[in-house]
């Protein structure tokens, strides 16, 4: 009997692992099909397309899976309509949160979201009610090994970054959005493709929650990232790295 539930164990964790890859995959390609479908199947000529394209790698989406996105957003294929929104609100402690999303059914969303927010002690926001504590910026990110921090501080200010931090790990890049192309560019030239990039929102002003809140706030966040038509969810949350690592434990 034991190894009986010790395989449906492991059974049970490899069908959560696969289910949780496919919805990956489904985020993905969603991002994917919009890309194209805003700027042309061409990702030499389509910066949101190769950023797009580069994710969907980075995850270990099937090349297969990556050309079909592309192809429905061309038209190709039958493909739905998808559109932008963000939703911006409090989660308890007053911790702020934008949610991204893709929706064929902006009332359908907006009412999901409103669901949860509203389900983990949060409320749901006008659009701006949180904006103002996080800068829209682009973040590209290079592994350590690739340069020093020394040549990778002057390379990436060359190229027109407004901030570079290096620890053990990884370099981290951060420019205006709209310098990002010219920015990833300029440094794919000379150290091949980032590890992660994109458009990020990161908080100008944080907010420090005890551990009670801050396991609130990741059940929040994990609730959202289930949602199908969620792409990205970004907080200002602050928690000492004693609770995170009792939480992520816990979890």
């Amino acid at each position: 009997m034991a190894g009986h539930s010790k395989w449906a164990n492991i059974q049970h964790r490899k069908g959560a692992q696969d289910k949780k890859r496919a919805k990956i995959f489904s985020k993905l390609g969603r991002e994917l099909t919009v890309a194209t479908k805003m700027g042309g199947g061409d990702p030499d000529m389509n910066p949101r397309l190769r950023l797009a394209i580069s994710t969907a790698r980075g995850n270990s989406m099937p090349k297969d899976g990556i050309e079909r996105a592309i192809q429905k957003g061309i038209g190709a294929t039958d493909g739905e309509n998808y559109d932008e929104m963000r939703y911006e609100g409090f989660g308890v402690g007053g911790v702020a949160v934008i949610v991204e999303a893709l929706t064929d059914n902006k009332n359908r969303t907006a009412a999901e979201v409103r669901a949860i927010f509203t389900k983990s002690g949060g409320n749901l926001g006008a659009t701006g009610c949180v904006g103002f504590m996080f800068d829209h910026i682009a973040e590209i990110i290079y592994p350590v090994a690739k340069a020093s921090a020394d040549e990778m501080f002057e390379a990436a200010l060359e190229a027109g970054a407004s901030n570079v931090e290096s620890d053990d790990d990884v370099h981290e890049i951060h420019c205006d959005a709209d310098d990002f192309a010219t920015v990833r560019d300029a440094l794919e030239k000379q150290y091949g493709e980032p590890e992660r990039q994109g458009l990020i929102w990161k908080p100008n002003l944080s907010t420090e929650v005890n551990e009670a809140h801050a396991a609130s706030i990741l059940k929040l966040i994990d609730l959202l990232e289930e949602d199908d038509d969620v792409q990205k969810v970004t907080t200002n949350f602050e928690v000492s790295d004693e609770i995170m690592e009792k939480l992520m434990a816990a979890s």
